[in-house]
Order: C-alpha cells, then structure tokens, then sequence
C-alpha cells in the first residue's frame, strides 16, 4: 500500500492498493473519514492508478466537498469577505453595499445578489492586482476570466489568458494578491520550476504563508452556496 496526492488546492491524499482478485482499478472514498483509496490488479504499473485518479478529480473533489458542512447563503449568515467576518443584513436600498461588518442586500434574492457583487468585487481585485504584477513584469496578459472552479486557484493559457476562482475574494487579500502574482509569473515561465518561484518573489515578495493558508484553509470556501 502506498501514499500518493492529487495535486491542486488543496491536495488530496490517496491511497494505492494492489489486490489479486481485482480485475480492474476502481476508487473508493470513505464515508467515515473521507479516504480516498485506488485498487488495481497485480501487474499494472502504478501511474495507470494516478492517471484514473487525474481523471477522476472532479467527481473525487465534489464527493469530498459534500462531505463538508455546506452553509447557504442568506439573510443572518455570516460569510467571509477579504478575509473579514460580515453578517449578510436587509438594506435598505437597491444595491448591496459592503461596510466593515456587514454586507446589506436587499432581501428579496438575497443569495444571488450576493454571489453577483462578490464576483463582481473580485473581478475588481483580481485585475487590479494582475495588471500591478504584469507591469513589474513587463508583460501583459491577454485577458482576464473569473469562474467557480474547484481544483485551481488560477490558471494561465499559452495565450496570456488569466482566469481565476472568484471565491478568491473570500480570502484575506495577500491571498488573492499571491494568486494573482503565481499566475501572472506564468507568463514568463509556464512551469512551476525554481526559475519561476524565483519569479513570483520577485514580482511579489514572499509567498509561503499565503500558499500555506490555501492548503490549510482553502477548500472551507467552498462551503458556501448561493442557491437558496
């Protein structure tokens, strides 16, 4: 038995386990303490078993994240906001505003609200801080994307295309600043080779404790759904 990780964020433990009855590589993840464990026959060589578990990653990531205590969204609940606790109130106006404890929405659709000014915000943020790390580089990205995406923060084509996770926005800012420096350094150096770190502290300075907090905290932000 041998321990390997899908990478992204955060990684995902797996467990590789060979079986002489089994005939084929299958995945299993635990419902008591959320294990993922691949089991393939004798014989077949282990990278067969991480490439099925690649393959898997989403359907793996949305079991995992299930498992999680979802929180809807909506008016009483609280949600992070650049890493500030806000409660979500009834405004008074149309539109929702964001103080220093709070974040006033009218009620009436209130969770979608919500997640719209959110990704709106991070919008904002995000190219605000890409277009600061492009000009330290000296070079410009080509546009700029922002989806719901579970196993990547961010992401750079071979186009200078940057796209980002707006849940990014829920983060304490450096975090998102980092994101954006990583994926801004890509466009020098797509790779993650020790020229390219080099790179990022470069154009933004110390790192690790904001990569850190994405592997220690990152995947609780997904817990929050604005379909309610």
């Amino acid at each position: 038995m041998a321990d390997h990780h899908l990478p992204g964020h955060p990684p995902v433990p797996l467990t590789v386990r060979r079986s002489a009855r089994a005939r084929r590589i299958s995945l299993r993840i635990s419902q008591l303490d959320g294990r993922v464990t691949l089991t393939m026959p004798n014989g077949v060589p282990e990278r067969h078993a991480l490439e099925f578990a690649a393959e898997k990653e989403d359907w793996i990531r949305s079991h995992l994240d299930a498992r999680q205590s979802n929180e809807s969204v909506g008016i009483g609940s609280v949600i992070p906001v650049e890493g500030v606790e806000r409660y979500v109130e009834a405004g008074q106006g149309r539109s929702v505003v964001l103080n220093d404890a709070a974040i006033l929405v009218p009620a009436k659709s209130a969770p979608r609200r919500v997640q719209r000014f959110l990704k709106e915000l991070a919008r904002d943020r995000l190219a605000e801080a890409s277009d600061l790390y492009s000009a330290r580089l000296g070079r410009s990205y080509s546009r700029l994307s922002i989806r719901d995406t579970r196993s990547r923060w961010g992401s750079c084509t071979a186009q200078g295309g940057l796209m980002y996770s707006w849940r990014l926005i829920l983060a304490p800012p450096v975090v998102l600043q980092y994101v954006a420096a990583h994926e801004v350094a890509h466009l020098a150096e797509m790779n993650h080779s020790q020229a390219f770190w080099d790179l990022v502290e470069e154009i933004h300075g110390p790192y690790r404790d904001q990569r850190q907090w994405l592997r220690d905290e990152g995947a609780a932000l997904h817990r929050y759904r604005f379909d309610g």
